[in-house]
């Protein structure tokens, strides 16, 4: 049995949740996510501002999916009330980020300028070596989040690199001189 499948799901009353075609749909005021569903597997009941899942047979892949498409929901109704945010810290001497239009430019220390494009519904605020990236999708904020941090990932030595903001580096101590 899923725990988190088992839950009842409020739905505040700024969001409206339908379900149409196997299609969720979750509307607020932050903005609109849809999610397609597998109808065959689990099933979605939208009743007195309860949102409810269940599976309709008693197999391993509709019981994986009803906790799946229950915390899937519990993200979108969250998300579009308050977005989600992802902080990433740059430490490096001549390191450097900087957003121009629908493209992040980084300064990486490679040979070269290292450039990414920005998800057209993630928002990108930078101020000195802080990155915030904001979103109503939990999962494409995450996504392009993880994408940043893996071009210059931290290293252990110095902690030179891109990290998370509540990450913590395990430092090692290096050579010692005799």
């Amino acid at each position: 049995m899923s725990r988190i499948g088992k839950q009842e799901l409020i739905i505040p009353s700024t969001v409206t949740v339908s379900m149409a075609d196997g299609i969720l749909s979750v509307k607020g005021s932050k903005g609109e996510l849809k999610r397609a569903v597998n109808e065959s597997a689990v099933e979605v009941k939208i009743e007195d501002g309860k949102l409810t899942f269940s599976p309709r047979r008693n197999d391993k892949e509709a019981r994986s999916l009803w906790g799946t498409y229950a915390s899937l929901a519990k993200s979108m109704i969250k998300g579009v009330e308050t977005p989600f945010e992802k902080k990433l810290l740059m430490e490096g001497v001549g390191f450097k980020w900087e957003a121009k239009g629908a493209e992040l430019h980084m300064a990486l220390g490679f040979s070269h300028p290292v450039m990414i494009l920005i998800p057209s519904d993630v928002t990108v605020a930078i101020e000195k070596l802080t990155m915030t990236i904001t979103g109503i999708d939990k999962e494409k904020v995450g996504s392009f989040a993880k994408k940043v941090r893996s071009l210059k990932e931290p290293e252990p030595y110095k902690g030179k690199g891109i990290r998370y903001s509540d990450e913590v580096i395990r430092r090692k101590q290096g050579k010692r001189s005799a």
